[in-house]
């Protein structure tokens, strides 16, 4: 019988979650959840001087703004030190790692005598091989003995088999002299005490692998499924950093990006599934696999962004896009909807989602039935209204009352006046907006009148062919 599948994503808590680390989060959760497995969440804690709760609290806040639950308790790193701690000595105690009195200072002039001969600095210790009996009353740190022959090879499920010979591997620090255990131990530790079975991350630590394999082997662990994806560029092509845009998954909340339309850009960031772009979560989760991520690192690009986001408030069900509307206003510290506005533009989202890409632009084309009577013009819509525009208003406001408040009557009742003035729907078009949005740029007109009903549309159209004073 297969084992459950058990991911884990183990973020440094210095700062906010990178978006690069919510894509491998993302990989996590989809390979777990496609697979009825285990999603766990690992904070690597151990450099306490850089490490904040605060920094913990934003990684969570982005996993929880991304969806991307987790099961069982969150895992400090750093509350497991004792547990490291005795794996390092039953390493030693197993004759697969050592203790090493050589000083700084010491290992320092190995180095600079290599650098003269043009050998490789990489470390030998003389104590490796030394008799427990010439041991000094000294400070130590334990090493593991890493072969000095033959190769580790890396059998990865995105870079396919990875060599890297032994002798270009030192034998690395397990625990310091002060008792304190080194990331690179703290990892393995976790990651066979928490049965992780796959091991998806950056390929930055693709070289990790060939170190961290040596203390599965001679623990006599199973190696767990490696998978090292490459990092995300910018569209110029390097590495994605600060010049490119925003880099936290807050920044991009922020910004009024819905969380389903960044899962599916994720997603598509160095995966594939055919020709696919748009897809929803459970399209996500059955499809995602470890064959289907690329090797070449995946550029970030704004307008594909958009356009995927664009589509999920499009097919996004209302009273999700109004609690995501709301936790926006909250992130972004503006006033949250009053019950009158939430009810409005709960009746109006079926005329704005179709073209709008951000929550912003939501908010922006639902400007009409935020907005209260009298409704203040910007600079653009109040050219729209001038004296003569002001005047054919008021003409028009007898022939809607009563009008039965329907698209097809209204669309009549409008293409009739137009006519009876000598002009064209169209031409009406920019004073309407004007008095019913006080925006240029509008849902259509007819929406909005609908959206709004009989009286509010006929008091604004009143309010502005009286000039504001009405």
């Amino acid at each position: 019988m297969t084992a459950p599948v058990v991911t884990r994503f183990a973020p440094s808590p210095t700062g906010f979650l990178h978006i690069g680390g919510a894509r491998t989060a993302l990989f996590n959760w989809l390979f777990a959840r496609g697979r009825g497995g285990q999603f766990l969440l690992r904070i690597e804690d151990t450099d306490r001087a850089r490490s904040t709760p605060e920094a913990t609290e934003a990684i969570l806040k982005g996993l929880d703004w991304l969806g991307l639950d987790h099961d069982g308790e969150v895992v400090s790193q750093a509350a497991r030190a004792e547990r490291h701690a005795e794996v390092a000595r039953a390493l030693l105690d197993r004759g697969a790692a050592y203790k090493c009195f050589s000083t700084q200072d010491e290992i320092e002039a190995f180095r600079e005598a290599a650098r003269a001969e043009k050998r490789s600095t990489l470390f030998v210790s003389p104590w490796r091989d030394a008799d427990p009996a010439t041991h000094p009353d000294a400070p130590y740190v334990i090493r593991l003995r890493t072969p000095l022959d033959g190769e580790t090879v890396i059998r990865d499920e995105v870079q396919g088999e990875v060599t890297i010979r032994n002798d270009q591997l030192d034998d690395m620090i397990l625990l310091r002299s002060d008792g304190t255990p080194v990331y690179m131990l703290a990892v393995v530790v976790d990651d066979h005490d928490m049965g992780v079975t796959h091991v998806i991350r950056g390929d930055d630590h693709l070289n990790n692998a060939a170190r961290q394999m040596g203390i599965y082997t001679a623990m006599g662990w199973d190696l767990p499924v490696y998978a090292h994806i490459p990092l995300i560029h910018g569209p110029d092509g390097k590495k994605l950093s600060k010049r490119h845009g925003a880099l936290g998954a807050d920044e991009y909340q922020k910004m009024g990006y819905p969380a389903a339309g960044m899962r599916n850009y994720l997603a598509r960031l160095g995966w594939s599934h055919g020709d696919d772009e748009f897809f929803t979560d459970a399209q996500a989760r059955e499809w995602f696999d470890l064959a289907g991520i690329g090797k070449s690192p995946a550029r970030f690009d704004f307008k594909k962004l958009e356009n995927i986001c664009g589509q999920h408030i499009a097919a996004a069900e209302d009273a999700a896009l109004l609690q995501e509307i709301d936790a926006f206003l909250e992130v972004t510290g503006q006033l949250p909807l009053t019950e009158a506005q939430r009810d409005g533009l709960g009746r109006a989202l079926y005329c704005l989602k179709e073209r709008a890409k951000t929550l912003p632009e939501v908010l922006e084309k639902g400007h009409f039935v935020l907005t209260e009577t009298p409704v203040e013009p910007d600079a653009k819509a109040a050219k729209a209204l001038d004296t003569v525009s002001r005047g054919i208003l008021g003409s028009l406001t007898p022939h809607l009352q009563n009008a039965s408040w329907t698209r097809e009557d209204l669309e009549a009742v409008m293409n009739r006046f137009a006519e009876d003035q000598g002009t064209k729907f169209g031409k009406l078009a920019a004073p309407l907006r004007a008095a019913l949005a006080g925006r240029a740029a509008t849902p259509s007109v007819f929406d909005m009148m609908l959206v709004l009903g009989r009286d509010e549309t006929l008091n604004r159209l009143t309010h502005a062919a009286a000039g504001g004073d009405g």
